[in-house]
């Protein structure tokens, strides 16, 4: 099968197994995952113009705000996780914030922390919040409606709010983990990439937002600034690799539709760590361990980044006068671009049926289908 065939099967198998659109069964949400659909249902719309692919991308985003939005049934709450009433929960439905989605409901502020348990129970990530309000600005772009900009920038203003703590003489670091009405942290500990991904993806939302758009993130955005400026970006991670690779993208497009020249720099930054990076996960040759010792959708985020390096080839190609560094980011990204045959290695040792039988990809086979959809056809989560 072609590509653009096997994305359209894994995403009509995910849509039936998680009910996007069965009512007679109970949806299946999470927020990363379902990020993710919604690009890759919005990519499948652009390249084929079939408007039913938009539409279930819309109804996607509309069930995910309606589930995840809301208090879970097995909460003695109920209702917008906002406390909004149901018509102003229609109106704002990302203003309380989203839950992950995770299978267990979640610890209470007096219970104890247990790290294997915390990784199943439910609450709020802000690096999935940054991912959701890439989807939602997508369907923005997409449609020409800019509620779902207005959603994504609600969304923002909450997730800084209430993720973003002072620790000491104005420095400032982010939860990883809030609960699920955002009134406490369930984990204090710093994501190493979360001031990074919510400054671009900040950064994306205000450059999308029209005009009238009365919600000012400027603040925020300069905070999250200085603090991805004095974090340690290098890691080994292959989704963390890839997520560097996904920013820098992103940051080039900024860069070249707005002249914003004076961030050449730190995309300059993003491509040196990457390129750390990806030797780092060489050297450990997990590339040749069997499906059960390895994770999917690890390795596809790395894959989905490293396309992002074509695309930045061309760009920079195209308008160098848009980089003051240009020079040295050609040559960076000469150097990556050695690394995007690990793409086709990633995508074929996966849609391989005997590696998808392993447990690894069957245990997460929501989130592992739906980045193999996208790795695949990665062109509309790769815009901005």
């Amino acid at each position: 099968m072609d590509k653009q065939t096997i994305i359209k099967t894994i995403m009509a198998d995910f849509e039936k197994r998680t009910c996007i659109k069965n009512k007679k069964c109970t949806p299946k949400r999470y927020l990363w995952t379902d990020a993710f659909a919604v690009c890759n249902l919005l990519g499948l719309f652009l390249k084929t113009d079939n408007t039913c692919y938009k539409d279930d991308a819309l109804l996607l985003i509309d069930q995910v705000h309606h589930v995840l939005g809301k208090h879970r049934s097995d909460d003695l709450r109920n209702g917008w996780i906002s406390g909004l009433d149901e018509k102003e929960g229609e109106r704002h439905p990302t203003i309380g914030g989203l839950r992950i989605g995770k299978k267990n409901n979640e610890r209470k502020e007096n219970e104890p922390f247990d790290e294997r348990l915390e990784w199943e129970q439910d609450g709020q990530y802000f690096h999935y919040l940054t991912k959701w309000m890439h989807a939602l600005n997508l369907a923005t772009k997409v449609t020409g409606d800019p509620k779902y900009n207005l959603w994504a920038c609600e969304l923002a203003k909450t997730a800084y709010t209430k993720f973003v703590y002072v620790v000491f003489d104005g420095i400032k670091r982010i939860y990883w983990k809030m609960s699920i009405d955002l009134n406490y942290p369930l984990v204090t500990s710093t994501g190493q990439h979360d001031a990074l991904d919510g400054y671009i993806t900040y950064l994306e939302l205000i450059k999308t937002a029209p005009k009238d758009n009365n919600i000012d993130l400027d603040s925020e955005l300069i905070s999250l600034f200085q603090m991805s400026n004095i974090m340690d970006l290098d890691t080994h991670d292959p989704l963390g690799i890839g997520g560097l690779l996904n920013s820098a993208c992103t940051l080039m497009q900024l860069i070249i539709n707005h002249k914003m020249t004076h961030l050449s720099d730190m995309l300059l930054k993003l491509l040196s760590s990457s390129k750390s990076g990806i030797d780092a996960f060489l050297g450990a040759n997990t590339l040749r361990y069997p499906a059960e010792y390895r994770l999917g959708f690890r390795e596809l985020g790395l894959s989905i980044g490293l396309h992002g390096v074509k695309k930045m080839q061309m760009l920079t190609k195209e308008h160098p006068e848009c980089f003051s560094n240009h020079t040295m980011l050609q040559s960076k990204l000469y150097e990556l671009a050695s690394y995007i045959p690990m793409c086709d290695i990633i995508e074929k040792f996966w849609i391989d049926p005997e590696n998808q039988k392993s447990n690894t990809w069957i245990e997460h086979l929501d989130i592992n289908s739906v980045m193999l959809a996208t790795s695949l056809g990665p062109e509309c989560f790769l815009s901005v």
